[in-house]
């Protein structure tokens, strides 16, 4: 599969994922809108998401996906499968008892996650309940995980991308049917996150059989390639734990906060997670065994053409994302959320927040490829500097931020820092002789900036023509007006950036496809 190929298929399933998950956070704010059981399912639900990111997504990921992929390469698929069956052993090995202990002492977790939470008994009981019902979800999505890193490095993207439209499906299917059957909704939410995990193992198991690859289970042993993998994992490990430690203090920041802050960061980041998925994870998951296979064969030619056309992608949709959410994310979330339980006041703080989230968000997306370059070089340890330096910033500025902006403060420290994070990977890999970027791109990224800057403009002006629509009673029309604003707001970026010649429309149909003497294209 190509690279432009396996961008778009990750990113065009992430794109179904993020839309099943807008219709399941559409139907969660009219249910439970942003008051206490909200907030107790949302940590419920990070608990989980915090700890997944560290085992899974986090250090395991990117150690085992190069590895996999240097086994599969140098000594074939029987090989690379006994090393995939050794790493599921020992990640069982690490989490079953690391899940049963945490099921056991969810009271205390939940002090040190949600310590604002002990003013309110009923709150901290709902949220200690709720966790416990999510927490086994941690283990099935870890092993998710697994099976996705070894059919990425067969170059199958699909399934894995695929799989989180199961977890929103299995929830929305949770909110439509609790109160038929009785239920009260954020329980049968919970349970619905485990029982997503079970789905989503089962549809990847399938995947890995397809392509050839049946997993069996292991006696873990500590083998030569298990020692490789746990001297990329150590650093990688205490990289992601940086980065948890970074989102853990923002959730006890918020949960100090008045009730529902908890809820409007939620509900921002949903939408300020859309082009971090559909952009960020699709590059990053498409790059990484692109850029080790290279870098493994030691074409730094080839290393250099795919890293540049990876930021160009980057900037080219990056940029108008932030744009467009700092200009209309008013409107968005008005459209989006505003029904039910859920009303203007929450509609404007949770548009503050993702004005402040998206200050972020090409930085976002520009690290997680430049990240890549590392990981590619099985170098974990150079993010991990990275990310502590980060993180100890994002958290002294957020506690300078909060007295003056509440909630929002935390969301713009995270922002911020996403750009420091930038910076500081750029330093490391100028320093050693990593970073040789393109005249295409350097060429390109201003005039891509220019067009983002014109588009917002047209973005604020076609928000006050619309309005009146936009503010419709009836929802058609509300959701008919935003998507106006928003194919309005693609075509004029579009056509700037065509004009200015900061892409061509060619792009959009062969984007990284040109091998690399033809990187230097105007």
């Amino acid at each position: 599969m190509s690279f432009s190929r396996a961008i778009a298929t990750v990113g065009g399933l992430t794109l179904v994922s993020r839309l099943a998950g807008f219709a399941r956070d559409i139907l969660t704010a009219s249910v439970l809108g942003a008051g206490p059981v909200a907030d107790a399912f949302f940590i419920a639900l990070k608990l989980p998401n915090l700890f997944r990111r560290l085992f899974a997504e986090g250090a395991f990921g990117v150690a085992f996906v190069p590895l996999f992929a240097a086994e599969l390469q140098l000594k074939g698929r029987a090989a690379a499968a006994r090393f995939a069956e050794e790493a599921l052993a020992v990640l069982l090995a690490v989490l079953l008892p690391f899940t049963l202990a945490a099921l056991a002492a969810m009271p205390w977790l939940m002090l040190g996650l949600a310590p604002g939470f002990s003013d309110e008994p009923a709150k901290f009981a709902m949220a200690v309940e709720l966790a416990r019902l999510t927490f086994p979800y941690l283990t099935l999505v870890s092993l998710v995980a697994l099976l996705g890193g070894i059919l990425n490095a067969l170059d199958r993207f699909g399934p894995f991308a695929a799989a989180p439209i199961a977890f929103n499906l299995t929830l929305v299917a949770a909110l439509l049917t609790a109160p038929r059957l009785g239920w009260e909704p954020g329980r049968a939410m919970a349970a619905a996150v485990t029982l997503s995990g079970v789905v989503q193992l089962l549809w990847l198991a399938w995947a890995c059989r397809s392509a050839g690859i049946v997993l069996r289970l292991r006696r873990p042993r500590v083998t030569d390639g298990m020692r490789r993998l746990f001297r990329l994992v150590g650093p990688g490990a205490l990289g992601a734990g940086v980065m948890q430690i970074n989102l853990f203090l923002n959730i006890v920041l918020a949960s100090l906060l008045p009730s529902g802050s908890v809820s409007f960061l939620y509900y921002a980041d949903r939408l300020n997670q859309m082009p971090l998925g559909v952009i960020g994870i699709a590059i990053g998951t498409a790059l990484l065994p692109v850029l080790a296979r290279h870098a493994a064969a030691g074409d730094e030619e080839k290393v250099r053409h795919y890293l540049s056309r990876a930021l160009e992608f980057s900037l080219l949709l990056g940029l108008p994302a932030a744009v467009a959410l700092g200009v209309s994310g008013g409107p968005m979330v008005a459209v989006l959320f505003e029904r039910g339980a859920f009303g203007p006041a929450e509609t404007q703080a949770t548009a503050m927040a993702l004005a402040a989230y998206a200050v972020g968000v090409p930085a976002y997306v520009i690290a997680k490829s430049l990240n890549v370059a590392f990981f590619a070089r099985q170098d974990t340890a150079t993010p991990v500097r990275v990310a502590i330096i980060v993180t100890v910033s994002t958290v002294a500025l957020a506690l300078a931020l909060l007295p003056v902006l509440g909630h929002v403060g935390i969301a713009l420290a995270t922002g911020l820092a996403a750009w420091l994070d930038v910076g500081l990977l750029v330093v490391a890999l100028r320093k050693r002789g990593l970073l040789s970027l393109d005249a295409r791109l350097m060429r390109r990224g201003p005039r891509i900036a220019a067009a983002a800057v014109g588009m917002g403009a047209a973005l604020a002006l076609g928000g006050a023509a619309l309005a009146p629509w936009l503010g419709h009673p009836a929802t058609m029309v509300r959701f008919a007006a935003l998507g106006v604003l928003v194919l309005g707001g693609m075509a004029v970026f579009g056509g700037l950036a065509h004009l200015l010649g900061g892409a061509r429309l060619a792009d959009l149909t062969g984007f990284l496809k040109r091998p690399p003497a033809d990187a230097t294209e105007s």
